[in-house]
């Protein structure tokens, strides 16, 4: 009785791996690591937006923040009396 459950047990474990084998080499198909990337590119590129929307955020706060501690809060104008352009 115990050789027929032994085999059973490597008959299952020989299917197991099998399966398990051919899926990875399905997820090496050129198509699918073209669409890995592609989603992979697509992530970056909106976490890149997310973080550069944060650093003008907060470079827009800081600025604030520098102008109001050194004064700079009003611009004086300038008027150059100047022609022609030069």
């Amino acid at each position: 009785m115990a050789p027929v459950i032994r085999r059973l047990f490597y008959m299952a474990l020989g299917a197991y791996i099998a399966v398990w084998v051919m899926r990875k080499l399905q997820a090496l198909k050129p198509d699918h690591i073209a669409r890995r990337a592609a989603d992979r590119a697509v992530g970056l590129a909106g976490e890149a937006r997310l973080f550069a929307d944060e650093v003008r955020r907060l470079s827009a706060g800081r600025e604030t923040e520098l102008r109001a501690r050194f004064g700079l809060d009003t611009l004086k104008e300038t008027h150059y009396d100047v022609k022609d352009g030069r």
